[in-house]
């Protein structure tokens, strides 16, 4: 895979993580309304995993896997989450959708304009065929951006993941390449 590059909509800008990102991912993950519907954030947030984050995102970039970017308020230069299009399968041309934003920054349209611009990334620039994502059941805002962005609930997954020792049941959502409108040009 080569570089990878810098996306931008009309108010955010989506860039590679890096290192210089660790403080805000500890201080924002550390939070508990993001771990408490995100099915791989941990509560309390372990001292030193932002950095530890970042590098296996890293390497899996370098090994092809993963692509995962930091969503950054344009104009105040603003840490607000991550966006990643991981566990990328070349042989089924398809890869898992994964996000979180920092609470101050939900329910501004953030995220469903940054999905636009990496759905764009993923179906043109992968070249994948399928991208699909999880959501627990109780986080009906993650499904609602996700189906907003044409992803089509393709079954729950009763009680798949155990958050904070309660058994969840778990939504999951999938966008074909050739549902997705591509009207976004990169």
């Amino acid at each position: 895979m080569l570089a990878q590059p810098t996306l931008e909509t009309n108010r955010l800008i989506l860039r590679p993580l890096t290192h210089v990102d660790a403080p805000s991912i500890q201080v924002v993950a550390s939070i508990r309304a993001i771990a408490d519907t995100m099915i791989s954030i941990p509560h309390p947030y372990p001292k030193g995993e932002a950095e530890r984050y970042i590098s296996r995102q890293i390497a899996e970039f370098k090994d092809g896997h993963s692509v995962s970017f930091a969503i950054v308020r344009k104009y105040e230069q603003a840490f607000c989450g991550v966006i990643e299009i991981r566990d990328i399968e070349r042989e089924h041309s398809q890869a898992e959708l994964s996000f979180w934003l920092a609470v101050e920054a939900w329910g501004r349209g953030y995220m469903s304009e940054a999905l636009e611009r990496i759905l764009s990334f993923g179906f043109k620039n992968l070249d994948l065929n399928r991208l699909y994502a999880y959501h627990m059941v109780r986080n009906p805002g993650s499904g609602k951006v996700l189906q907003k962005n044409g992803f089509v609930q393709e079954g729950v997954l009763r009680q798949r993941v155990q958050k904070w020792g309660v058994f969840e049941d778990v939504k999951l959502r999938a966008l074909l390449r050739r549902d997705w409108d591509g009207k976004t040009a990169l």
